[in-house]
């Protein structure tokens, strides 16, 4: 499995700043926009979800079928505390795993420069310098026939 997470700051939070082991480098992964939505047109919720899925039966059938699957989790601040809200986080397998590879990359760079300077202003408790330094998300303009399937 192969996870997509689009938030920075959530990754920062899964990495610890790119500072716990075998994740010492983050990169920014640049994907299409046709890529990203076919992902999520065929993905499965990571859990059960009374009243998304008829029973938890039909829900493994679903996962296990899913090239693709998300999990919300909850959006982290600059202290990597959780903030009130989620996040999407993309899982891939099998012809997901390959599109992914050979079809929707567009890019990578190494961001564990700006992570570190990042984390080194949070430390010294300067936040506002930390935050401009953030890259720019905006929520992703997804229809609601794009997340409907998604979503409790």
């Amino acid at each position: 499995m192969t996870w997509i997470k689009p938030s920075f700051l959530w990754m920062m939070y899964r990495c610890g700043w790119g500072a716990k082991v075998a994740q010492e480098t983050v990169l920014a992964v640049e994907i299409s926009r046709d890529g990203f939505e076919w992902a999520l047109r065929h993905a499965c919720l990571s859990s059960h979800l009374r009243g998304v899925h008829p029973d938890r039966a039909a829900w493994q059938r679903q996962l296990k079928r899913a090239p693709a699957r998300v999990q919300w989790d909850l959006e982290r601040d600059l202290r990597l505390r959780p903030l009130p809200y989620r996040s999407l986080q993309l899982g891939l397998s099998g012809e997901a795993v390959r599109r992914y590879a050979d079809e929707w990359l567009v890019g990578i760079r190494d961001v564990t420069p700006l992570a570190q300077e990042i984390h080194a202003l949070v430390g010294e408790g300067d936040l506002d310098s930390a935050a401009r330094l953030l890259p720019q998300e905006r929520a992703y303009p997804a229809g609601d026939e794009l997340l409907a399937h998604l979503r409790g």
